[in-house]
């Protein structure tokens, strides 16, 4: 592990750091190393498979910042879906911040849907803050545009939680739900089904967005929660 460690020091960059902690504020700036993601992930494709990979996969929880980006990218390396989806759930409860929990995008995943929709709604369900914006993620990520069922944004509006990082996730898949299945997701808003804070952020993002057009942007608008 020292070794690994070592490795990831050689590749910082204080000012890199500096700018990550400042954007995650539920982790501590001494555990933030400052490498940035394009090297980590070089790394990770270095050493997978190798004996140090392996100890690093089975040694939870880790202590840095980039150890848990570490772990997501080497993650991504594997090849097999259910060995990833195992791997997966080892790591996740101990994620510690957004930033982990969204750049964990293994490409196996999108080989078997209905595997991956029964694992997102189990995730969803979890008591730990990062499982269920991950499993929110992975919704949004495949199962709008052409994999979208009507079901999917129940699922998703029934995710009831007060912290920040799981609201937050629910109002980007509903602005990008917007995106990509307008006719569907607007009925959430007209008849609104979301909690204040939730609804008045998806729409902000919606709007913000270059997906959703001038019209539908300013329809949204007049839909927003007044005090």
């Amino acid at each position: 592990m020292s070794e690994i460690i070592n490795e990831l020091f050689k590749m910082q960059d204080l000012l890199y750091r500096d700018f990550c902690a400042s954007l995650m504020p539920t982790v501590d700036k001494a555990r933030v190393i400052g490498v940035r993601t394009p090297d980590l992930r070089k790394y990770a494709k270095r050493i997978k498979g190798s004996e140090s990979a392996t100890l690093f996969l089975n040694k939870l929880p880790h202590y840095y910042y980039e150890e848990n980006n570490l772990h997501a990218f080497l993650i991504e390396q594997i090849k097999d879906f259910d060995e990833c989806i195992s791997a997966l759930d080892k790591f996740l409860p101990f994620v510690d911040n957004w930033a982990t929990c969204d750049c964990t995008s293994p490409k196996i995943l999108k080989t078997q849907p209905q595997k991956l929709l029964k694992k997102a709604k189990e995730w969803m369900k979890s008591d730990e803050v990062y499982t269920v914006r991950y499993g929110i993620g992975v919704m949004m990520k495949y199962f709008l545009g052409d994999n979208f069922d009507e079901e999917y944004l129940n699922l998703v509006a029934s995710v009831k939680s007060d912290e920040y990082y799981i609201k937050m996730m629910v109002a980007w898949y509903f602005a990008t739900a917007l995106a990509h299945n307008y006719d569907s997701a607007v009925k959430f808003f007209t008849s609104p089904t979301l909690d204040e804070w939730t609804h008045n952020k998806a729409i902000q993002k919606a709007v913000e967005s270059f997906r959703v057009s001038k019209e539908q942007k300013e329809y949204l608008k007049t839909l927003k929660i007044r005090k």
